[in-house]
């Protein structure tokens, strides 16, 4: 049962290390959201996230013959440098298997603190079955980044913190979900001493695994995890963070991208600092919450859980920022090819401010423009803006939940191509590091014709390129096969409205 963690968080000691970080009044958002908004700044540890807590209490735990042999890890980032600098402090020999995708930044952090660093596949999969072939080849102990009882108690210490700063009634706590250890550990603490609070888990909505899971019942690997909040971006949650979660979490609520990168944007106006996806993603759940409930004047904590991000994802987070917020509608019109007929749209379009305007000739009847226009956070204003130029004869196509039109299409909007056929547009993802986008082009040189083709990294582990192909119908099943054996994730947007709008 969840109680027998009440204990285990009681008897951690993880402030030799670690430290109590502040729970921050959120003063903008509160008064924008009309609740009280409160920030449990775990952005503020020694190592920039939460992790230092449970890789310190399991490390201490550790027989000294198991500390003796030393320890390892497979990890992309927070869960590494917390192992790094607690085995520093112990005078423990520490090996970290990270994937050759791992940014820089993050590399020379964990050597910094003494930790033996190996770089290995691209994946953290690749990475983690590495270290277990260590673990049995040199005797090492394996410290598991969620999946431990006494990870999960040090991260329970959270809690604890966060009951003793604040003693009056909290209405809602929200926290990041990955493999779930830091959710275990909080949502254990706060059921069992103010069961009256409720707990929300809070996952991306391409990688939520606890909610695919709660769904099924049982735990379910996930056949692919978005990477944009790379800290939580787990496949399949824990055997021991479910048992806990599935009886004392009271929902999962799933946030995009945008929502994400709104939710930064927040934390940096009402604190000055700058989340890592997974760090702001609880406040983008509670302000989902919010809005969807309608709660007022409630007290609401969110968990900022790290703040360990590249410099060079800051400009990709800020474009996308606006459409989180709901300030930035993207549309795709149709106005005819003729002196005056722009003026003529910004009139028809009324008061509202254009963010961004992308158009090229195409041919003497119409002219298609992807348009970037500021609204109002709700949602009506968007729609009526909409319904007004459609009122006055236009073509609109409302692309603000289109992930293509916003990851490529405002990138490339340069006029259709009517020489090419057969064309089929394909969009991946591959893991980035030196050398990837050329290794990428070499497997897909040769065979077919690229017709078009859009690369954009945002610092992330992951490049992201839009492909155009020649392929003719009877070559189309030696490509799907083609495709299957590249193995990088992959989406068909031949018919995506925004690539037939502007490039088909």
């Amino acid at each position: 049962m969840p109680q027998s963690y009440i204990k285990r968080i009681l008897d951690a000691r993880i402030y030799d290390v670690a430290v109590e970080t502040p729970l921050d009044y959120a003063r903008f958002l509160s008064k924008r959201l009309g609740n009280n908004i409160m920030l449990k700044r775990e952005d503020l540890q020694p190592v920039f996230s939460f992790k230092i807590r449970g890789a310190y209490n399991k490390l201490r735990q550790l027989p000294e013959a198991e500390k003796a042999r030393g320890v390892i890890a497979a990890s992309a980032g927070n869960h590494a440098q917390g192992l790094a600098l607690s085995a520093q402090a112990l005078r423990v020999k520490a090996t970290i298997v990270m994937p050759r995708t791992t940014p820089a930044i993050k590399v020379e952090a964990v050597k910094f603190r003494g930790a033996r660093v190996i770089l290995h596949g691209d994946t953290y999969d690749e990475a983690s079955t590495h270290a277990q072939k260590l673990v049995k080849e040199k005797g090492l102990t394996y410290i598991h980044p969620y999946d431990d009882p006494d990870v999960i108690a040090g991260q329970g210490t959270v809690a604890m913190e966060i009951l003793r700063q604040y003693n009056k009634p909290i209405d809602a706590i929200f926290v990041p979900v990955g493999g779930g250890g830091l959710c275990a550990g909080v949502a254990a603490y706060i059921k069992y001493v103010r069961p009256e609070t409720k707990v929300f888990a809070v996952e991306p909505e391409d990688a939520a695994c606890l909610k695919a899971a709660l769904d099924k019942g049982r735990r379910v690997t996930l056949p692919q995890v978005g990477i944009f909040a790379d800290g939580v971006a787990v496949a399949q949650i824990g055997k021991e963070t479910f048992r806990v979660l599935k009886e004392t979490v009271d929902g999962v609520i799933t946030a995009n991208t945008d929502e994400i990168c709104a939710a930064i944007k927040d934390v940096f106006e009402d604190t000055r600092a700058i989340n890592e996806p997974a760090g702001a993603l609880a406040l983008a759940g509670l302000k989902k919450y919010v809005e969807d409930s309608g709660c007022e004047n409630q007290t609401l904590i969110a968990i900022n859980s790290g703040a360990n991000t590249n410099f060079d994802r800051l400009r990709y987070i800020s474009e996308r920022t606006e459409i989180g917020e709901k300030r930035e509608a993207i549309l795709a019109v149709t106005i005819p090819e003729k002196p005056g007929a722009y003026k003529s749209f910004l009139k028809d379009l009324g008061k509202h401010n254009i963010t961004e305007f992308n158009y090229r000739y195409a041919d003497d009847d119409k002219a298609r423009i992807f348009v970037g226009i500021q609204v109002s956070p709700d949602q009506q204003d968007r729609l009526e803006m909409v319904e007004r130029l459609k009122s006055k004869d236009y073509q609109v196509v409302d692309m603000t939940d289109n992930e293509m039109a916003k990851l490529h299409i405002r990138h490339m909007v340069g006029g259709h191509a009517p020489q090419v056929d057969n064309e089929l547009v394909i969009r991946f993802e591959f893991p980035e590091r030196p050398g990837a986008l050329l290794n990428f082009l070499n497997q897909m040189a040769g065979r077919w014709n690229i017709s078009m083709f859009h690369y954009r990294n945002h610092g992330s582990a992951y490049g992201r390129v839009l492909v155009g192909m020649q392929v003719s119908k009877k070559e189309r099943g030696e490509f799907k096969q083609f495709l299957k054996e590249l193995n990088y994730p992959f989406w068909d947007e031949t018919d995506n409205e925004a690539y037939q709008f502007f490039l088909g």
